[in-house]
């Protein structure tokens, strides 16, 4: 008899999740490693190559279309089903015709291709966060992350460092890429055997219903503020240790890239699947917050790993057991993270609220890159990874600080209202959304620039202006959550 902790990797459901998982993974090294590989092959000069990379441009801004995939509802197999199946056709189709270009004499088709490919992705993406998080009940919500992870990780290296081997050893650059859109096959049909969510929550009935009444459902609960920043700062010391690893492992210890690539690639690679694995074992005895808890402090523990190969003699199983650790406890604490976004969903438009918390979480991961550079610069290896230990404390208060509100969560499915300084609650909201139109400008202006038309330093300073709104705001709903928290206590 299989324990607890097991029994649910052994459901249909998790098979269906990891080929599932294994579909979102697939097409991204298609239009960013390996289209690079191909092209810097054919001798395609690095100013094209560098501007196909824009097409990742879509996972970061696939906010923007997920309210569709709230409100609509295909004609066939239900609304995450049907969008599913459109996505992954489409996908199957954008694939195999890659394979019909070539990157000397098609460069524009394959640009166009690669865009459809990068937007058919993450909208995949929107709808796959979507159903899991509809189909999974709270319990198996660390188990479900963790089998998701183990198939998006697997996809990676099957259309990464797999698809470059086949492309110079046997297929050829299009026979790859017809093979890969040939995996695409099984994921269609576990998305035509998938269950979908049964949900008795209402389906938006308006595009702008869909848009604006996940914002306002989520403001309107308890600790928003707080448990904004908290998605933002939990991963930020896993985020900074991981910024510069490559560039340290090189040139801070003085390892030779094949020495980096086996153990840093590889070794990393498994670590982080068996942590996602470990993890999602460990949430079905553990309440979120524990797991959140208990894996966050082992993330920032484990960045001591770095510090000490900056300061000890170099060693290869030093670097192997540094890599490892830290790769096996940020997948522990990937794990629980994914399951705590699908916890903050509510099921009436999950796609559109897990889009935009998944958006920012990954501020800290995108924007902790220039900030490191400049540490290591000023302050040295050693210094710098002691500082990403700190760097993952701010997270773990605000983690023990929302805990009341997360248990009450994870217990009855419902999220506490707010019921303290609604008018001093508009004016933050107020805040924050000039500040997201300043960088709506800021992006505005840089499809202009793109176009070859000049803006001046107006570019700069909306994106100045944004930053500082959003961080003015975020403070201000931080101190009137923390108010209002006491309030609650005090009655």
């Amino acid at each position: 008899m299989p324990s607890l902790s097991l029994r649910f990797f052994q459901h249909p459901t998790s098979v269906i999740l990891l080929i599932l998982g294994f579909a979102s993974g697939l097409p991204l090294a298609l239009t960013s490693g390996t289209l690079q590989a191909w092209m810097t092959v054919e001798n395609v000069d690095l100013k094209t190559i560098g501007f196909f990379s824009l097409v990742g441009q879509a996972y970061v801004f696939k906010f923007l279309w997920s309210p569709m995939m709230d409100r609509y509802v295909p004609p066939f197999l239900g609304r995450r089903r049907g969008w599913l199946l459109i996505t992954q056709l489409l996908l199957l189709v954008a694939i195999a015709g890659m394979g019909f270009l070539e990157p000397s004499t098609h460069l524009r088709w394959m640009a166009a291709l690669a865009v459809i490919i990068a937007f058919c992705s993450a909208s995949q993406d929107i709808v796959f966060d979507a159903w899991k998080t509809d189909v999974l009940p709270a319990e198996e919500r660390g188990a479900g992350a963790a089998i998701s992870v183990l198939g998006y990780r697997l996809a990676m290296l099957v259309s990464g460092g797999l698809a470059l081997w086949l492309a110079d050893k046997y297929l050829g650059w299009q026979g790859m890429y017809w093979l890969m859109a040939a995996l695409m096959i099984p994921c269609i049909i576990a998305t035509l055997m998938a269950p979908e969510p049964a949900i008795d929550a209402p389906v938006p009935r308006t595009l702008e219903q869909a848009v604006m009444a996940p914002l306002r459902d989520f403001f309107g609960r308890n600790n928003a503020w707080l448990i904004l920043m908290l998605i933002v700062l939990y991963k930020l010391g896993d985020a900074f240790a991981m910024s510069l690893t490559t560039t340290f492992l090189i040139r801070g210890v003085g390892f030779d890239p094949s020495d980096v690539g086996m153990v840093n690639k590889s070794l990393g690679l498994f670590a982080t699947i068996l942590g996602a694995l470990l993890g999602g074992a460990l949430m079905q005895r553990l309440s979120l917050f524990r797991a959140l808890l208990l894996f966050g402090l082992l993330q920032a523990v484990s960045n001591a790993g770095y510090w000490l190969l900056a300061i000890s003699a170099k060693s290869i199983y030093t670097m192997a057991a540094a890599v490892f650790f830290e790769n096996l406890c940020g997948g522990m604490g990937t794990a629980a993270f994914v399951a705590l976004l699908m916890t903050l969903c509510n099921v009436s438009f999950s796609a559109t609220q897990f889009a935009l918390l998944s958006a920012l979480a990954a501020v800290g991961r995108v924007y902790v890159g220039p900030v490191a550079g400049w540490f290591v610069e000023a302050h040295g290896w050693p210094l710098f990874y002691l500082f990403s230990v700190v760097a993952a404390l701010p997270g773990l208060v605000l983690l023990v600080v929302c805990r009341q509100t997360l248990e009450y969560t994870q217990r009855t499915g419902a999220f506490l209202p707010r019921r303290h300084f609604a008018r001093a609650y508009r004016g933050a909201a107020a805040l924050l959304a000039a500040a997201a139109a300043c960088v709506g400008g800021w992006l505005a202006l840089l499809a202009i620039n793109a176009l070859g038309m000049q803006t001046g330093a107006l570019a700069a300073q909306l994106l100045e202006t944004g930053a500082v709104l959003a961080l003015v705001a975020f403070v201000a709903g931080g101190v009137l959550d923390t108010l209002a928290l006491r309030r609650e206590t005090e009655q």
